[in-house]
C-alpha cells in the first residue's frame, strides 16, 4: 500500500479555513459584519426583510426594492396544502425542528425552479424559502397542539406575522421591533456549523432545499442552535440570581456542561450579547420578570472567574424568548426563521463559484493485513 505523509490534523475543523465568501465575517474580537456592514448598527434599525435582502443581492435596498422585496417573501408564504397534510400526519409529539426538516424536503417537489441552480433561481427559491419556513414553524406548531393555522395576512412584515401566525393577534410595534432585531442578529453567523453544512451539499450541485434540509437537520443539535432550548431548561431549574453562583459551581464540580457559553470564534465575547441582553432588561420591566437577566448576569460573572468563558447569544436569548412568549420548543425553530435567509445566501454564493468540498481524514485504523482466506 502506498504511503503518504502524515497531514496536518485540526479536531473540529478548528482554525481551518474551508472557503472564501464575501457574505459575512465573524471577527474574533467581539465583530459582526453583513456584506461590509457592522450589523450591530443595523440590528436595531433596519427591518429582518432588509438584511435577508443585503445577504442575498450584495447591496442594502433602496426603498422601492425593499417594499418589491417584503412583498414578495409575503406572497410566498402560503404552503402547498398536500404538505400542510403531511404535517397533520406526524405524531404530536414531533419536535419542532424535526417537523421543520421535514416540512422543507417536502417543499422542494413543488417548486419548477427545484433542479436550477442558476444565481437568479436561486434567488427566487430563496424568497419562498425565507417566506415559507417561517409559515412550516407557526402553522406547524399550531396543528401539533391540536389547532387550525389562522389565514396569511400579507400586509404584515416577517417578525410581525410570525406572532400573528402563532395565536392570531397583530403584535404591538415594540414586539416586531425585538423580533426585528433578533432576527437580524441570528441571520448569518459565517460558516457554522448548520451554513458548512448547507453548503458541503450544495457543492455536490444538490439543490437549495436538499441543501436548507441538511442545514436545519444540523441547527437542532444541542451544540449548535439547540443550545438556547437547553438554556432555557437550565435557568428555569435555576430561577433566581441569588442561586445561580452555587448551582453553577456545583455543576462545574462535577464536570457538567454548561450551555451558554463558549464560542468556536469569538476570543473576548460573542459580539451579539450586548444587543440581547439590553432587548432582555427591557423585557423584564414590561413583563414583570426581571429576574432572568440577572440570572444570566451572574452565570457571566462566574464563568469568567472561573473558566475565563464568555457567554454566547443563547444565554440570553432564551429568557428573552420566553418573555416574548414563545414556548421553549420553538426556541430553535425561531433561530431558523432567520437563519435561512443566510443558508441561502451561502448555497447561492456556493453554486456561483462552485468546488466540491471533499475533505480528507486522518485514518488511526489498523495497518494493512491479509484477509485470512488468502494466508492458507
Amino acid at each position: 500500500m502506498a504511503t503518504e505523509k502524515k497531514p496536518e490534523y485540526s479536531p473540529g475543523l478548528a482554525g481551518v479555513i474551508a472557503g472564501e465568501t464575501a457574505i459575512c465575517w465573524v471577527d474574533p474580537n467581539a465583530g459582526l459584519m453583513y456584506r461590509g456592514y457592522d450589523i450591530h448598527e443595523m440590528a436595531q434599525k433596519a427591518s429582518f426583510e432588509e438584511v435577508a435582502y443585503l445577504l442575498l443581492n450584495g447591496e442594502l435596498p433602496n426603498g422601492k426594492q425593499l417594499a418589491e422585496f417584503t412583498q414578495q417573501i409575503a406572497a410566498e408564504r402560503a404552503v402547498p396544502q398536500p404538505v400542510m397534510e403531511m404535517l397533520r400526519l406526524l405524531p404530536k409529539s414531533t419536535h419542532p425542528m424535526d417537523m421543520l426538516r421535514t416540512g422543507v424536503s417536502m417543499l422542494s417537489p413543488f417548486d419548477k425552479d427545484l433542479n436550477d441552480n442558476s444565481h437568479n433561481a436561486n434567488i427566487r427559491k430563496s424568497i419562498r424559502l425565507i417566506g415559507r419556513v417561517s409559515t412550516l414553524i407557526t402553522d406547524g406548531w399550531r396543528i401539533s397542539q391540536g389547532e387550525q393555522p389562522f389565514p396569511e395576512k400579507p400586509e404584515l412584515t416577517q417578525a410581525a406575522n410570525f406572532f400573528y401566525k402563532l395565536d392570531g393577534k397583530v403584535p404591538e410595534d415594540w414586539k416586531t421591533r425585538m423580533l426585528d432585531t433578533i432576527f437580524n442578529l441570528y441571520a448569518d453567523h459565517e460558516f457554522n456549523a448548520s451554513t458548512f453544512d448547507a453548503r458541503v451539499t450544495a457543492s455536490t450541485l444538490a439543490d437549495i432545499y436538499a441543501a436548507v434540509t441538511s442545514a436545519v437537520a444540523t441547527l437542532k443539535g444541542p451544540l449548535h442552535g439547540g443550545a438556547n432550548e437547553e438554556s432555557a431548561t437550565m435557568l428555569e431549574e435555576i430561577g433566581s440570581p441569588d442561586r445561580a453562583e452555587a448551582w453553577l459551581m456545583k455543576k462545574l464540580q462535577t464536570k457538567e456542561k454548561i450551555m451558554g457559553f463558549g464560542h468556536r470564534v469569538y476570543k473576548k465575547g460573542d459580539s451579539r450579547v450586548p444587543a440581547m441582553r439590553e432587548i432582555g432588561r427591557d423585557l423584564g420591566k414590561r413583563s414583570g420578570k426581571e429576574q432572568w437577566i440577572p440570572i444570566c448576569e451572574k452565570l457571566e460573572e462566574v464563568m469568567d472567574r472561573e473558566k475565563h468563558l464568555c457567554a454566547n447569544v443563547d444565554l440570553y436569548a432564551a429568557p428573552v424568548f420566553s418573555m416574548l412568549g414563545f414556548p421553549p420548543k420553538l426556541n430553535t425553530p425561531l433561530f431558523a426563521a432567520s437563519r435561512v435567509a443566510g443558508w441561502c445566501s451561502h448555497v447561492t454564493e456556493q453554486h456561483d463559484h462552485n468546488r466540491l468540498i471533499r475533505p480528507r481524514s486522518l485514518y488511526v485504523g489498523p495497518q494493512l493485513r491479509p484477509y485470512p482466506s488468502a494466508s492458507k
